[in-house]
C-alpha cells in the first residue's frame, strides 16, 4: 500500500483500573537488591524485542540480570509496576503514564526514552485514505485517549476535524466536528484492530498490534505519523521508590546504546523510531 505520512500525536493509552495484589512495598521489598534480577514489563512488539536484544547482547557485560514478564494488553503493565511486582516497564508514552497515576493514585515516573512507535491507518480496500468512499467504516481503539490520537490522525490526514475543545482523557465521538464523508466508527478494543480490517474500509492500529499482526507502518499504512517532533515516546518508567535503582539505570543506558539503536533500525525498517537515533 502506498504510505502517506500526518503529523499527528500519542502513542497507546488506556484508563486503567489498579488491581488489588499485595502492599506495594512489601512487593518491592529487596528489588534493588544487588544481584538480584531486574523485572521489567512490556508488550511483546517492539518493547519485548528490544528488551530481549539487550539482555542477550548487552546485559552481562553490564553486570545486569534482567527478567523479562511480557503482557498481551496495556493495562497490566503499570498495575503490576505499581504493586511491586516489576521494577520497570516499557511500553507506554507520559500522557499515558500520568493518566494511569490519577486514576489509580500511583506515582509512576517516566526514567528515559527509548524509541516512538508511530500510529498508523491500514486498510485492505485502499491504498490511499483519498479513496475511502463516502460512508465507510473505519475501527477506531474505543478508549478515550487512543480514540483520540486516532481522531488526530485522520484530521491530519483531511478526512475529519475536531472541536477546538477536545480533550484527550475526555474525548468522544461527538467531538468530531466536521465530518465531510459521513465516515462511520466502529469503537473496537485496541488489542483487536487488526482483526477488524477483513470487516471494515480501514482500521487505526497502534504499532505494537500492527507489528504483531504483521503489518509496518512504514510499509503498510495508508496514513502515518511522523515522529519529528513528537512528544510521545515510549517510555522505561519505574515507580518514584525506585527509580534511583543503580539496574534501572544501567538499562536505562543500555537501551539507548549505540549497539541497541542500531538494532532497532536494522530491525524496524522505520517503523520504530529509536529516541536516541540522533
Amino acid at each position: 500500500m502506498r504510505r502517506r505520512t500526518a503529523l499527528a500525536a500519542l502513542a497507546a493509552a488506556l484508563p486503567l483500573a489498579a488491581a488489588s495484589c499485595g502492599a506495594p512495598s512489601e512487593n518491592a521489598a529487596g528489588a534493588s537488591g544487588e544481584g538480584e534480577a531486574l523485572r521489567v514489563g512490556a508488550t511483546a512488539v517492539p518493547a519485548g524485542e528490544i528488551l530481549a536484544f539487550v539482555r542477550d547482547e548487552l546485559a552481562a557485560d553490564a553486570g545486569l540480570d534482567l527478567e523479562i514478564v511480557e503482557y498481551s494488553d496495556y493495562i497490566a503493565p503499570d498495575t503490576a509496576l505499581a504493586e511491586g511486582e516489576l521494577d520497570a516497564n516499557l511500553y507506554q508514552h507520559e500522557p499515558f503514564l500520568e493518566e494511569f497515576n490519577a486514576g489509580n493514585g500511583a506515582d509512576l515516573v517516566a526514567v528515559q526514552d527509548v524509541y516512538l512507535p508511530p500510529l498508523g491507518l491500514y486498510s485492505n480496500a485502499v491504498d490511499d485514505p483519498e479513496d475511502l468512499p463516502d460512508g465507510a467504516e473505519v475501527a477506531v481503539p474505543n478508549d478515550p485517549t487512543n480514540e483520540y490520537r486516532a481522531l488526530l490522525l485522520l484530521q491530519e490526514g483531511g478526512l475529519v476535524a475536531l472541536s477546538e475543545d477536545a480533550e484527550e482523557g475526555s474525548f468522544s465521538l461527538s467531538d468530531i466536528e466536521e465530518n465531510p464523508r459521513g465516515l462511520e466508527f466502529r469503537e473496537v478494543d485496541a488489542a483487536q484492530l487488526p482483526r477488524s480490517l477483513d470487516d471494515v474500509d480501514a482500521a487505526v492500529v497502534n504499532n505494537n498490534y500492527a507489528q504483531d499482526a504483521g503489518l509496518n507502518p512504514a510499509e503498510d499504512a495508508v496514513l502515518v505519523e511522523e515522529p519529528e517532533g513528537s512528544p510521545y515516546v515510549n517510555v522505561l518508567a519505574a515507580r518514584s521508590d525506585n527509580a534511583g535503582d543503580p539496574r534501572i539505570a544501567a538499562l536505562a543506558e543500555l537501551l539507548t546504546a549505540p549497539e541497541t539503536v542500531a538494532f532497532i533500525e536494522e530491525e524496524y525498517a522505520g517503523s520504530v523510531i529509536p529516541a536516541a537515533a540522533d
